[in-house]
């Protein structure tokens, strides 16, 4: 008597995924010949799916991709991209905030802002998404995960004069007068009669 035994051939899909993401199954993926195979791409989270290439080319699949009646080696593999946010940031007159503007920011990233007066004038207030914070001179959006602003205000410095006059004669005005930075100020001196 004669026997033969066969086995069945199988194939290979190599199936890799770029940082942001997963697919499932993963690797070297052995496949019998003639069977389908289905692989399912995910996303992590801050991630947006960005390309998928089967032997090199791109397809419109998004979330999964099966090979339909596998008669050869195969590759597969997807590409992802991190989210990008926005963070807008402006300043009132009287200084600046470095970096200004609508910036871009990768998501789960930090963004730092200095926050820095003219001559003349002081902070007066940070307000981040329309509340006041405590800092001042700097502040740090840390784990970004959704769009941001941030508005510097300023106000000019203002300074007092102390004035006052003898007896026999008088100053205008008198008492403690404010000046703000850069300005000028008059007084009136006149002496009484005698």
């Amino acid at each position: 008597t004669i026997a033969a035994s066969f086995m069945i051939n199988q194939l290979t899909i190599t199936a890799t995924a770029g940082i942001g993401g997963a697919i499932t199954p993963s690797g070297a993926v052995h496949v019998n010949y003639g069977e389908d195979q289905k692989f399912e791409i995910e996303q992590n989270t801050g991630y947006s799916f960005s390309n998928l290439l089967v032997d090199g080319m791109h397809v419109d699949s998004t979330t999964s991709y099966t090979f339909t009646n596998v008669i050869a080696n195969h590759t597969i593999a997807a590409s992802f991209m991190i989210n990008q946010l926005t963070i807008t940031a402006t300043a009132g007159t009287g200084g600046s905030i470095t970096p200004s503007g609508v910036l871009s920011v990768n998501y789960g990233s930090n963004q730092q802002f200095t926050i820095i007066s003219s001559t003349g004038y002081s902070i007066d207030s940070v307000d981040v998404d329309g509340d006041k914070v405590d800092s001042t001179a700097s502040y740090t959006f840390v784990n970004v995960k959704e769009n941001h602003t941030i508005y510097a205000s300023f106000i000019q410095k203002t300074y007092i004069i102390t004035a006052s006059a003898g007896v026999g004669g008088t100053i205008t005005p008198e008492g403690s007068v404010t000046v703000i930075h850069g300005s000028n100020q008059s007084f009136v001196i006149a002496p009484v009669t005698g």
